[in-house]
């Protein structure tokens, strides 16, 4: 079981780029009616995630939070940002107040933000977040699950649980879950096409308490 309760938010984090951090974002809005807000877009900004979450969608209570920056260039928010010019501090951002609120990350919990060592673990600890990590199932998973696992630990940031994408790699998830103590909350099967009706789906298998702390 997870939780989305209306005093912490959620923060939606990945063992890499690419693993599905935007699909489990949708399924949990979906479920929860949580507030959706990513900080950082980097990339396309005809097809950002912010846009792709609300095309997936069909739970009216979600909220979407314009994202504090949006960055052209697919490239780590660091990078993004200097190629435009931009400085991105810690100060820079502030919490939205609504609630229930999920925040989407940028890539992995290293993610750097800036030149200066602001890392995206920074803003988690900063907003005393609750933490989900999306895993895939490629090789080289385990040790990349694990890691970010041992990471969050290390820096005493509560991990919800995990949820794999393109699940179906019992042994792998089996060693990731035993090894790490962290739960699995939902597994995510190849799909051809992702439409709302299929994100619907995943949402009624996903358990939401969203009681007060």
């Amino acid at each position: 079981m997870t939780s989305i309760t209306n005093q912490r938010p959620l923060f939606i984090t990945g063992i890499g780029t690419g693993v599905g951090k935007t699909v489990v974002s949708a399924i949990i809005c979906q479920a929860s009616g949580a507030a959706y807000w990513k900080p950082v877009q980097t990339g396309d900004q005809h097809n950002s995630d912010t846009i792709e979450v609300s095309r997936l969608i069909t739970n009216p209570e979600v909220q979407f939070i314009p994202e504090r920056f949006r960055l052209k260039q697919p490239l780590s928010p660091h990078a993004a940002a200097e190629m435009e010019g931009i400085a991105i501090n810690p100060d820079d951002f502030r919490l939205p107040e609504v609630r229930p609120l999920l925040i989407e990350g940028a890539g992995g919990v290293m993610v750097p933000l800036n030149n200066q060592g602001f890392l995206m673990s920074d803003m988690m600890k900063r907003w005393n977040v609750k933490v989900i990590i999306v895993s895939d199932t490629y090789l080289g998973s385990i040790n990349h699950t694990l890691l970010t696992i041992e990471y969050l630990k290390q820096k005493h940031i509560e991990i919800s649980g995990v949820i794999f994408n393109n699940a179906g790699n019992i042994q792998s998830e089996n060693v990731i879950l035993n090894f790490s103590g962290i739960p699995c909350l939902l597994r995510i099967y190849k799909e051809q096409v992702l439409t709302p009706g299929i994100i619907a789906q995943y949402a009624g298998k996903l358990i939401i308490n969203r009681n007060r702390e």
